[in-house]
């Protein structure tokens, strides 16, 4: 466990960000035990001509503008930084030269604001806590020299469809991983994939607030809606996305068994909502949900499904709807993934669509009050304390060895 340090964290989110991030969750729980700095990332020239308005937007003109500070506290311990720098865009530029000079000279401002925020919070002797931000990250761990640097892989951004990030991202996550003391990652295949640079990389798992889908702590009903869908029930919760999900694959099992009710809770992509799924009568699209009220549909399935598509998106990706799934105690059947190796002990998974089929069918069966408790206790492991834990152990692991070394030469 890391006690008693000065954090700094960048990443690629911001502390404001609408969604869920593995990225805040982790530097709330460092900050029980640590001070941390939380820097978002400035705004770009571009910012300023943007048609739609946000408070966060807003919020970061205002920095720019000297009428609000750009440093404020969360938490007792935890600090959210706005720096005053606005940047020269730079995600178009295909040139290696061009596109390096220009992430330099962003590094160095945004490198200034940083410097400030931690004289005045009077950090010292900082560990640096880089979440994939690859571009800015490497010229900052230079400038910065932080006492230990940790980078953390949790999204397969190099061989994403972004343009922006396999343009150039090969290159400069490759010398991060190399300079990095040690690499934490939630996901065998990022493991597999950091070691060929880096040999000190530790799959640390995922942390997953399971509270909200931990019955003992609350009480949880099933969704009205589902109460008219015919059983049994085989469940989604989470964006329905396309380049994520295998829509031919759930057409096939709505064909192949009319008996069975497939229920997609959350907002369809473009695609999904001109899918011949809308088609058939035993889907049924619920739309999106407010965050709190998904284990009341979940709770109403008979069987979670992770349909995923096999490509170089999702095939590393820790699927954080697993663990909630599993820690309301429901069988689960997922496509075989090298990450969902990680569950294979208590997930069913399928190579085929067939496989689909049969494995429904028998994690149907086969549920029990002793499988769904074991799964419950299983789910609530994978809690943020104890992913910080392992982080922590990777740290000091790393520590220890360059003492080591440092003392026989």
């Amino acid at each position: 466990m890391i006690k008693g340090k000065d954090i700094v964290i960048i990443g690629m989110q911001a502390w404001d960000i609408e969604i869920g991030s593995n990225c805040k969750n982790i530097a709330t729980e460092f900050a029980k035990y640590n001070r941390v700095i939380y820097v978002n990332n400035p705004l770009s020239i571009i910012d300023f001509f943007k048609a739609k308005k946000s408070e966060p937007l807003e919020k970061r003109k205002r920095v720019v503008f000297g009428k609000e500070n750009g440093l404020k506290q969360v938490s007792s311990n935890l600090w959210e930084f706005n720096p005053k720098t606005v940047f020269a865009p730079t995600n178009r530029i295909k040139q290696n030269f061009i596109f390096d000079r220009l992430t330099r000279y962003n590094a160095k401002k945004l490198f200034k604001e940083i410097l400030r925020a931690l004289t005045d919070l009077e950090f010292k002797d900082y560990i640096l806590f880089n979440d994939s931000s690859m571009f800015l990250g490497e010229q900052l761990r230079i400038l910065l020299n932080p006492s230990s640097f940790i980078y953390y892989i949790r999204d397969n951004l190099v061989n994403s469809p972004f343009s922006y990030w396999n343009l150039h991202g090969k290159r400069y996550e490759a010398l991060l991983i190399k300079a990095a003391d040690v690499v934490v990652t939630n996901s065998i295949y990022y493991t597999e994939y950091a070691r060929n640079f880096n040999t000190n990389s530790h799959m640390v798992g995922q942390g997953c607030d399971v509270s909200l889908f931990d019955f003992k702590l609350r009480e949880i009903i099933t969704a009205k809606e589902l109460t008219a869908i015919k059983g049994p029930i085989i469940g989604y919760v989470g964006y329905l996305a396309s380049i994520r999900l295998d829509i031919d694959l759930l057409e096939f099992i709505a064909k192949s068994r009319a008996d069975w009710s497939i229920v997609l809770v959350g907002p369809e992509d473009s695609t999904f909502a001109n899918s011949n799924l809308h088609s058939y009568d035993n889907v049924h699209f619920l739309g999106a949900k407010e965050g709190t009220n998904l284990p009341n549909y979940i709770k109403g399935f008979d069987v979670c499904i992770n349909p995923q598509l096999m490509n170089e998106t999702t095939k590393g990706n820790y699927p954080r709807k697993i663990d909630e799934y599993l820690a309301m105690g429901k069988p689960v059947v997922a496509t075989k993934t090298i990450a969902m190796g990680y569950f294979k002990d208590w997930v069913f998974l399928a190579e085929t669509k067939e496989d689909y089929l049969l494995l429904i069918e028998k994690a149907n069966k086969s549920n029990s009050i002793v499988l769904e408790n074991s799964r419950r206790e299983y789910a609530l492991t994978h809690s943020w304390e104890n992913n910080i834990k392992k982080i922590g152990h990777a740290l000091e692991s790393t520590e220890l060895i360059n003492l080591k070394n440092k003392i026989k030469c």
